[in-house]
């Protein structure tokens, strides 16, 4: 997926690497241009999201051999800095000798591939091309066939009504678990965090019809038995079995970004949380310490302000103010709506 630069357009970058979960992240750096802010912000987000990136230093033919080793040298601190928990070893590709190595042990690793290019010239292009093309799959086919035995968990990222049969299609991504056309699920949370009873009548991936799809793909539904009206982004798909529920509140271990500000946070700082295709703004309404700064670690509860979401241990989560993404962290424990309210 292509996913925009600018940072008026974080928004969008954040919600396509959280929700559509990519296997990998091409960072793409201006060679006249070096570092900014918005590359460093990139990095991060990839790093809280646990993706293998990859470095690709553009327009190369704009500008002198000095800008070029000040942009590396740049790059290569900025990688070994990582977002201060996590860094990545700097691999320079020259050759065909070291792209095949890089794929090879780019995600065991830790490292991060760097290749010049030139689209006007056309130097490397060729190189990249191949790295792309040999770049094995995240997850094995072993991996692929565990997750699809487990239960049906299918994020809805879009929503739209068949002008012809004004059925409600859904489009997004199936986490886990195996769909067969004809199969029954839960979709929900509704606004009472109910999750209400819906039927696949029909499978679609890129436009063309299939019987079938598998956990890691992409696909568009055809539901019964529901209105587009019910529906939002941010839903889930699940098996009756799993017995999903809804929550408010959840717990999260988190930390600040480095490269914006000091200025610390606190318990009543409200943020937009994104957690997979879930955005929402909520509120710290408790937390482990008194203030939270930069290169720190906290443990916090937050609460959704608007509406209860499906929410899973373990799941990562980045959290905003603005444009500028603020910090990053893990779910650690999730509040069913019946526990907050016995609790409070």
């Amino acid at each position: 997926m292509d996913l925009a630069g600018h940072k008026k357009y974080m928004k969008t970058t954040v919600f396509g690497l959280a929700a559509l979960h990519p296997d990998f992240a091409m960072l793409c750096v201006d060679a006249p241009t070096g570092i900014v802010d918005t590359t460093r912000e990139h990095l991060s987000l990839a790093i809280t999201l646990g993706l293998p990136v990859f470095v690709i230093i553009n327009k190369i033919d704009a500008c002198s051999e000095v800008t070029i080793q000040q942009t590396i040298e740049c790059l290569t601190s900025l990688l070994k800095h990582g977002d201060g928990f996590v860094q990545f070893k700097p691999y320079f590709i020259q050759n065909e000798g070291d792209l095949i190595k890089a794929a090879d042990i780019f995600v065991e690793k830790n490292i991060c591939p760097i290749l010049p290019v030139s689209c006007v010239t056309g130097q490397n292009i060729d190189l990249l091309k191949k790295f792309l093309n040999i770049l094995p799959p995240r997850l094995s086919s072993s991996e692929q066939e565990i997750l699809s035995q487990l239960p049906v968990e299918y994020r809805i990222d879009h929503i739209y009504t068949n002008n012809t049969s004004n059925e409600v299609v859904v489009g997004g991504t199936l986490r886990s678990g195996t769909i067969h056309e004809g199969d029954s699920f839960l979709v929900g949370p509704m606004s009472d965090g109910r999750f209400v009873p819906t039927k696949v009548a029909t499978i679609e991936r890129y436009r063309v019809p299939r019987r079938i799809v598998r956990a890691g793909q992409a696909a568009s539904l055809s539901l019964l038995d529901i209105e587009s009206s019910r529906l939002r982004k941010g839903m889930v798909l699940v098996s009756p079995a799993v017995n999903p529920e809804a929550c408010y509140e959840f717990v999260a271990e988190i930390s600040l970004t480095m490269h914006h500000t000091n200025t610390p946070i606190h318990k009543g700082f409200e943020t937009t949380v994104q957690i997979e295709n879930i955005r929402q703004t909520a509120v710290i309404i408790d937390m482990n310490i008194d203030e939270l700064y930069a290169n720190e670690k906290a443990i916090v509860t937050f609460r959704f302000k608007t509406r209860c979401e499906y929410v899973l241990e373990d799941a990562r989560l980045i959290f905003r103010s603005g444009q500028q993404t603020k910090g990053n962290g893990r779910v650690i424990k999730v509040f069913s709506q019946n526990q907050q309210n016995t609790t409070t």
